[in-house]
């Protein structure tokens, strides 16, 4: 075998293992606890909770991305775990300005993290 071919076999071997890694890269399962908020106010405010339910909503229909925010201020961004992917306001309106238990997915990359939610509630 010539060094071209063992070069072109080992590139070849390189990228379906990187390939393989990054579609096995199914996240790690986690709950999360937070007030549902608008991306918005949580990052130009500087929110710890949401200001009032009807302004978080307010801000949903809008346009405005909502995300959960945590106690230790952790930003959790809620996606679709499809191709292609969907928003998922329509699927944290009704928990708006709330305090929710989510389980699902949890996915970090470079700094951000995100979450395909698989269960959401409010907390009691």
């Amino acid at each position: 075998m010539s060094l071209r071919n063992a070069m072109r076999i080992s590139l070849a071997a390189t990228v379906v293992l990187g390939v393989m890694a990054w579609s096995s890269d199914t996240g790690k399962p986690t709950t999360v606890k937070g007030y549902v908020l608008d991306s918005a106010c949580t990052f130009t405010k500087g929110l710890k909770k949401p200001i009032s339910a009807d302004c978080a909503t307010a801000c949903a229909k809008a346009g405005s991305p909502l995300v959960i925010l945590t106690d230790n201020g952790t930003i959790y961004l809620p996606i679709a775990d499809t191709t292609p992917s969907s928003g998922q306001n329509d699927r944290l309106l009704p928990f708006a300005g709330q305090k929710v238990t989510a389980s699902g997915k949890v996915f970090e990359r470079g700094g951000s993290s995100a979450i395909v939610i698989e269960n959401i509630e409010a907390q009691k």
